[in-house]
């Protein structure tokens, strides 16, 4: 079992420049996975990536999402898909099963309900929790600031960090982080995380 992240840019034709996000997203899929032939970037804006781990998927979703955030108007849509992987190509777009239709599938939906974050897996009560969990979380995630989504990248980056080492990264004192963590309402964001580890832990059972 594998799960798979389709996903692509909001707003992209919007930045001039296309190398400005593209970096970033690069820098992002390669911190989630450091093996590059299991994650691409195609059709300009487009992106897939496989994680193994499937425990890791959804800290990887809202570490992409808090990388493109912190690029003023722009924002991300992620499906994940968890399921068999049935054929691996030379790339991951080439590759198929299970979970690669879940995933791509649901991109195509979240574009129609205007969602920017759902999972399908094989376990369909599972999705309806999940997919709640995430329209709660994304009333937070969709209206971070570049600062809360800055704070939030250099936290999964760095977790074991403290407040005052991570605002020396970025010139800020440790109140200062202390209160952009707040307003990110990071602390409820990764309980969500920690969370859906348990969950994909019992449907890998």
């Amino acid at each position: 079992m594998t799960s798979v992240l389709t996903g692509d840019i909001i707003k992209s034709r919007s930045i001039k420049n296309p190398e400005v996000w593209l970096s970033t997203l690069k820098k992002a899929l390669t911190l989630c996975c450091k093996n590059s032939s299991n994650w691409e970037i195609y059709r300009g804006d487009s992106f897939q990536l496989e994680l193994e781990n499937v425990a890791e998927s959804l800290k990887a979703a809202i570490y992409i999402k808090a990388c493109i955030k912190t690029l003023k108007g722009l924002d991300v849509r992620i499906a994940i898909g968890i399921g068999e992987k049935s054929f691996t190509g030379k790339t991951v777009v080439e590759s198929n099963g299970q979970a690669f239709q879940f995933s791509g599938e649901t991109l195509e939906s979240l574009k129609k309900e205007k969602i920017n974050l759902k999972i399908k897996t094989t376990d369909e009560p599972l999705n309806h929790e999940l997919n709640l969990y995430f329209k709660l979380a994304l009333t937070i995630m969709d209206h971070w600031t570049v600062n809360s989504a800055e704070i939030v990248k250099l936290f999964i980056e760095q977790p074991n960090a403290l407040q005052e080492e991570l605002g020396k990264l970025i010139g800020i004192n440790q109140n200062a982080v202390s209160s952009r963590q707040k307003r990110a309402h990071l602390d409820l964001i990764m309980q969500l995380e920690e969370h859906y580890r348990q969950k994909t832990k019992q449907l890998m059972a």
